[in-house]
């Protein structure tokens, strides 16, 4: 079991006026921390909260309403660099830290800031606020916040990622919007695994062509998205398919959230841009391994996850997904738009 500390223990224990929270994960793993964020935003009103994470996730974070500040040097690999880092940490004087990566690394930096570390929430030993224990490592990503949240006595209800915050941040923009691609009307998102991914990895080329036909055969826009990996599976599919809008490498992270925000699905392989829709809200079906190894780390969102799993995913049918789609209303809404 996961330990957690008593409630009574915990209350008052995470008052704060400067507060850090470290995640140094891609793009999917973010996106689920700001889940935990939102929480630690609500527990800590009035407080400075800044942001330790990467490059990869500084854009998207700076957009963030979480965050008063973000730092995306959180990665250092010279030990001069390393150094620098926690001597900044040290100096901010923080008076509580949320370490959501969890990992040797952000460990390390715990134990340079001793022996007068901040209170600290984490899977670090001797932490204000450990949280530490073996079903930790099996626990889906969201879970595993929760609880760690839950441990420095925060909320212990379910988190759920969500990007609705973007649009109006964004502005809703122009080249936010489905016109500015072309789209008129309902549509659904493909998301394929590039071609040189082993088959029991991802659903093949030819049921992505199946079921972008029945989609349109249906009145609904088939819309491929994807990134650099994608290009050739991207193209054969619009290429079978004239009624196949092929948007791979075209959208940005924010275009891709607006995008999957007003799908109407989205179907794909355990890809980010899937994490991405289903926490921008898009109703969502994924291909998962049965063989996968590690902790769990589905998509979650607020529009719901269908899941469907197979030792091998090309084995996966057609018809089953297509029916999902019936049977969620999809064809449906098209043909009363």
């Amino acid at each position: 079991m996961i330990w957690r500390k008593p409630a009574a223990e915990a209350d008052g224990d995470t008052s704060a006026k400067r507060v850090l929270v470290i995640q140094l994960g891609g793009i999917s793993t973010f996106i689920q921390a700001l889940a935990a964020a939102k929480r630690i935003r609500e527990e800590h009103v009035g407080a400075r909260i800044t942001l330790l994470t990467t490059e990869t996730t500084k854009e998207l974070a700076e957009k963030a309403p979480y965050f008063d500040a973000v730092e995306a040097d959180g990665k250092p690999t010279e030990p001069q660099a390393i150094t620098a880092l926690i001597k900044r940490l040290r100096g901010a004087k923080y008076d509580m830290v949320y370490d959501l990566e969890g990992s040797s690394r952000t460990s390390n930096y715990f134990q340079g800031l001793r022996p007068w570390p901040p209170k600290w929430s984490g899977p670090v030993a001797g932490a204000s606020h450990a949280f530490i224990g073996a079903d930790r490592v099996f626990a889906h990503p969201l879970d595993r916040f929760a609880a760690q949240l839950a441990v420095a006595g925060l909320s212990e209800a379910p988190l759920m990622p969500e990007l609705s915050w973007l649009r109006s941040v964004m502005r809703d923009a122009p080249r936010m919007q489905p016109d500015y691609f072309g789209l008129r009307g309902p549509y659904v998102l493909l998301m394929p695994r590039g071609s040189d991914v082993e088959s029991n990895r991802r659903w093949p080329e030819d049921k992505y062509i199946d079921l972008a036909k029945r989609i349109a055969n249906n009145g609904v826009t088939p819309v491929v998205l994807g990134g650099t990996d994608e290009r050739a599976i991207g193209a054969a599919i619009a290429k079978a398919e004239p009624r196949v809008k092929n948007l791979v490498t075209r959208p940005d992270l924010f275009q891709s959230i607006c995008l999957a925000e007003r799908a109407s699905f989205a179907v794909g392989d355990d890809v980010e841009l899937m994490h991405v829709a289903a926490a921008a809200g898009a109703p969502c079906l994924v291909f998962l391994s049965s063989t996968a190894k590690g902790a769990p780390a589905a998509p979650r969102g607020r529009s719901g996850v269908v899941e469907f799993t197979a030792a091998v995913i090309a084995d996966l049918p057609v018809d089953q997904v297509d029916r999902q789609l019936r049977n969620c209303g999809v064809y449906r809404h098209a043909a009363t738009a």
